[in-house]
């Protein structure tokens, strides 16, 4: 178990760029072998590859045109070389950092869901608790992160915690959102034939409110992390946020933008996985040729 562990930890550099390459591959080769009608829809995945490469090659060629030094704007290549200098400990506190936000992120998606419904279904709630929620979602988390030390210590409750606080606000409000948005005439509709309440909301209702649900879900995936990394940075051993902390008091700028890449990866990876599961669901939704994806 160990030399697997060891082989994560020092190979992930390498994995990430052979399945970029491998992704880049097989995407042209599609596109060569695609119709005309599929060629640039299979060309806009590239888009994002495209648009990546092209800013860090802009970046780089700005610092060395300007001889920019590494202690106030690291270059690309410098970043390279710290990522893989520390690909050890970026890939230990990177773990750490996904497991704790995809945990405080579970518990928002779950706690929003319920709140939400109970918004959408409850006027009453709705009128009496919303204001609460927004004035809890107005207090800066990372004001909230030394209350949370005081009561579970150092460790990693605090920063599930704080990614489940600052995340969970969009959900209500969506879910809440897309229950509210039923058309009258629907329900006049389903009343007529006998559907109680209950089943308006379970068989139109939730379905409805379910773009709504993965719309907040993108925002909410990258407000966790940022929850996570404001605890790590001020109340954990480990994580990201711990890395930066450290990075910043040595002085080590590279590392500081390397620790920054690395927390890139891991929320663009979560928000695809979000959108990957947002069309399998509510494909049906997306008509216009404005929609994503």
């Amino acid at each position: 178990m160990e030399a697997i562990a060891d082989f994560l930890l020092n190979g992930w550099p390498v994995a990430l760029a052979a399945a970029c390459i491998g992704y880049v591959g097989v995407i042209l080769v599609r596109v060569l072998t695609a119709g005309a009608a599929d060629r640039s829809k299979l060309s806009l995945q590239l888009a994002p590859l495209i648009c990546t490469a092209a800013t860090f090659l802009l970046w780089e060629a700005f610092c060395k045109a300007l001889g920019i030094s590494t202690f106030v704007l690291p270059a690309p290549s410098d970043i390279a070389i710290s990522l893989w200098q520390f690909r050890r400990q970026i890939g230990l506190h990177s773990f750490h950092t996904a497991w704790m936000t995809i945990a405080g992120f579970g518990l928002a998606v779950a706690f929003g869901i319920a709140l939400g419904l109970l918004f959408g279904a409850s006027r009453f709630f709705y009128a009496g608790f919303y204001p609460l929620l927004v004035g809890f979602n107005t207090v800066p988390k990372v004001a909230v992160v030394p209350i949370l030390v005081i009561w579970f210590g150092v460790g990693w409750l605090p920063a599930v915690l704080t990614a489940f606080m600052i995340s969970f606000f969009p959900i209500v409000v969506n879910v809440a959102t897309g229950l509210a948005t039923i058309e009258p005439e629907t329900e006049d509709v389903l009343k007529a034939l006998g559907a109680s309440k209950f089943q308006i909301m379970t068989k139109v209702g939730i379905p409805r409110s379910l773009p709504y649900f993965f719309g907040s879900l993108k925002v909410a995936i990258t407000l966790a992390y940022i929850g996570s990394v404001i605890a790590e940075y001020n109340a954990s051993r480990y994580g990201i946020g711990n890395l930066m902390a450290r990075a910043s008091a040595d002085f080590n700028v590279p590392l500081l933008f390397a620790s920054l890449i690395a927390l890139a990866i891991l929320g663009v990876a979560m928000y695809m996985a979000t959108v990957w599961l947002e069309n399998r669901m509510t494909g049906w939704a997306q008509r216009s040729s404005f929609a994503a994806g």
